[in-house]
């Protein structure tokens, strides 16, 4: 099914789905596909109750792709005056990328997760123009590059050069998720060549990252040996994509170490929950299930799965893990389809980002046979139903926590707050937009609006509702 818009038709559609979205936060919703307006035993929701339409579904992921465009600037600027250098024969100790409105950095991890979701909109919808923001982002990383290189050469300003991140990374926040994204970009062709941030990036996440004796990913900070549930995000995919680029069966081997290694620390089974962290110092210590950071941990598991050898023996080990962390947090889902920030917490707010992030995993996941679409596509489509009313007119996201770190009391967590300038809701939900998309579109099952609900039905199935007649 070809799913590309000619221009004029996208822009009214738009315009449907922008001045729908302003009033969805109103509620309470009647589901548009049972038509029978007399029907007692339909009930009402909270959120919309219906199969997503590929044109509204497009229109939202267009409205936040125009937002973040709208909202990165890519200029050199003076720190001190705010006005544009154009000078980059002689490096400036002034010189820095222009800050975005919000915080919106162009190359902190978070961006990376951006630039991921926009590639795979452009490829689910056949709509180029999604990579448009890629392009511009990348191009401008490669004619500045050598500026703000010889800029450091000079002036020795570490933290304060606007490409610190791939000229000394010193984290796997710095290094990981974009580097997937660069290397994504490149396999897809969209942009220029930046192997140099890709040898500096990789290089980092491979060889240079802290770790446990093991091999497992890990960070000294905020106890001296401690583990991120988080950082499965952070170096998982872009070891998965350098064992893609590069065909080398170690990166895959270091990518399915860190799953086993990770999980056999943070993973509770009994649950199907993923603690925040883990310290070495602490074992023990009580669990805190936050829900973002389940989302790395079965987003760093999904990117893996999506290039990982099916004959590598660990292969069966990722893909159990995932299948086993999927229904612990399908269980959680709230009434309203999204989940709570602590995600065994339902007193604890209902959150954007994990939300949009287990949407998208549940969705791929049946999108790519690992679950079955029985429950999974039904629990993937409320998710985008109640998501969907967290994109403003505008294309912002809200309902996003913001950074948050690794913390030992629940108060923190249940009190940090939430902000459209947080740049960690907006990749997650243009990558469950487009699987949505893939979804509702998939011919190897059908959608069976049945009995006022929905039923994801493997092909050839035989079901008789005759008693319902």
């Amino acid at each position: 099914m070809k799913l590309h818009l000619q221009r004029p038709l996208l822009a009214a559609l738009l315009g449907c789905a922008l001045i729908s979205s302003s009033a969805l936060a109103q509620g309470p919703y009647r589901n548009p596909d049972n038509t029978n307006l007399g029907d007692a035993g339909e009930g009402t929701y909270p959120i919309p109750y219906k199969k997503p339409v590929v044109a509204e579904v497009t229109a939202q992921l267009q409205a936040i792709r125009a937002f973040m465009d709208r909202a990165t600037p890519t200029r050199i600027v003076s720190k001190r005056t705010g006005q544009p250098i154009t000078d980059r024969k002689k490096p400036s100790a002034d010189a820095v990328f222009e800050k975005s409105a919000g915080d919106y950095g162009i190359q902190v991890y978070e961006m990376g997760v951006v630039h991921s979701g926009l590639l795979k909109a452009a490829e689910v919808t056949k709509d180029q123009g999604f990579t448009a923001m890629t392009k511009r982002h990348f191009a401008f990383f490669a004619e500045t590059l050598p500026y703000f290189r010889a800029q450091e050469q000079q002036f020795k300003l570490e933290r304060a050069n606007s490409f610190s991140r791939f000229l000394d990374p010193r984290s796997l926040d710095d290094a990981g998720s974009m580097c997937a994204a660069l290397i994504r970009a490149r396999a897809a062709r969209v942009g220029p060549d930046l192997k140099p941030m890709i040898d500096t990036c990789s290089d980092w996440v491979a060889k240079r990252q802290f770790r446990l004796d093991d091999g497992t990913m890990a960070r000294k900070r905020p106890q001296e040996v401690s583990l991120w549930a988080d950082d499965m995000y952070m170096s998982i995919p872009a070891l998965a994509e350098m064992g893609r680029l590069t065909g080398e069966r170690a990166y895959f081997d270091d990518a399915v170490n860190n799953v086993m290694g990770m999980s056999s620390r943070m993973f509770n089974p009994q649950l199907g929950l993923y603690t925040h962290g883990w310290h070495a110092n602490h074992p023990d210590a009580p669990r805190f299930y936050w829900a973002r950071a389940n989302g790395w941990a079965v987003l760093a598991m999904s990117d893996l799965l999506d290039v990982l050898p099916k004959d590598h023996p660990g292969y069966p080990k990722v893909l159990a893990q995932l299948r086993a962390s999927l229904k612990g947090i399908a269980e959680l889902q709230s009434g309203s389809g999204l989940w709570h920030q602590m995600i065994d917490r339902n007193d604890s707010y209902l959150e954007t980002s994990a939300s949009a992030i287990f949407t998208y995993v549940f969705a791929h996941a049946v999108n790519q046979g690992w679950v079955s679409p029985t429950t999974y596509g039904s629990i993937a489509q409320a998710g985008w139903n109640a998501l969907s009313t967290r994109i403003t007119a505008l294309g912002q996201v809200e309902g996003t926590c913001v950074g948050t770190t690794l913390a030992g009391d629940m108060v923190y967590y249940y009190h940090r707050p939430t902000s459209v300038d947080a740049l960690h809701g907006y990749g997650p939900m243009l990558l469950a937009g487009a699987e949505i998309i893939r979804l509702v579109t998939n011919p190897a099952f059908e959608v069976q609006h049945k009995v006022r609900t929905y039923h994801y039905m493997p092909k050839g199935g035989q079901t008789d509702y005759r008693e319902h007649h």
